[in-house]
């Protein structure tokens, strides 16, 4: 069996159990186990599979079931971190920044200098939270709570997003999808939008898993941002796909 087709089998694989280990491919493709976990690897960098200890995981196209935000923190949380490095790097003194809802954007604060000089507006309590030991000034946009995802929307939130203005602004996706930037929930998906058009420069920021992903609603364009932050990690044809879209920071 080539390894094109190989690899195709162990996607069809994925696709049809979930969740797969290295031993059940081995009997099943009759290949050795370091084949079985280079080709896994390779899988995993180019976002088609997530790799497990011992086996893999399927990426689901749309998730069946949206995450809470307590449930996402932990996830891939060495390349959240990474990607929340890269964000903080475009922050300068005196930015009036919008940051929208997600778990890796609220780790940029961790990696930002002088936050004295900023001021931060957001939509999302745990990004508040988050600035509050700093001694940045900071500005909560009110609205509907929705608990799931930690963060205020609806018609309030827009009415009161509508008339600010920013120099940066930082949104988070459930996926792209093409220049797709996709959203789990559409008044979420509009409050974001609003914060990168308000704004002067416009910052995608998600980890390499979000690639190639659906979710229920489509909320902004890629080709309408500045820049994509994303993990040096991601796979060599998933970059020079999405380049046609935006630059690609990672």
């Amino acid at each position: 069996m080539l390894k094109k087709e190989r690899l195709l089998k162990i996607l069809e694989i994925v696709d049809q159990q979930d969740i797969v280990t290295v031993n059940e491919l081995i009997t099943t493709l009759g290949v050795s186990d370091m084949t079985i976990r280079r080709d896994l690897d390779e899988l995993d960098k180019s976002g088609k599979l997530i790799r497990l200890h011992g086996g893999a995981q399927k990426i689901a196209n749309i998730e069946e079931v949206e995450l809470s935000r307590n449930q996402k923190k932990e996830l891939h949380l060495v390349e959240k971190q990474e990607v929340a490095k890269l964000a903080a790097q475009k922050i300068k003194s005196g930015d009036t920044i919008y940051i929208g809802a997600g778990t890796t954007l609220e780790l940029i604060v961790n990696y930002v200098e002088k936050p004295e000089t900023l001021r931060i507006v957001t939509n999302s309590l745990p990004v508040f939270e988050a600035w509050q030991k700093t001694e940045a000034e900071l500005i909560l946009v009110g609205g509907n709570y929705r608990r799931h995802s930690g963060e205020f929307i609806g018609g309030l939130t827009i009415k009161l997003l509508e008339d600010l203005k920013f120099t940066k602004a930082f949104v988070g996706v459930n996926g792209v999808n093409n220049d797709n930037m996709m959203a789990a929930n559409t008044e979420e998906g509009q409050a974001e939008a609003l914060g990168l058009n308000n704004a002067q420069e416009r910052y995608v920021v998600m980890d390499k898993y979000k690639f190639n992903r659906n979710d229920f609603y489509n909320f902004y364009s890629l080709y309408n941002v500045d820049a994509l932050l994303t993990n040096s990690s991601l796979a060599p044809d998933t970059l020079e796909h999405y380049q046609v879209y935006t630059k690609i920071e990672n």
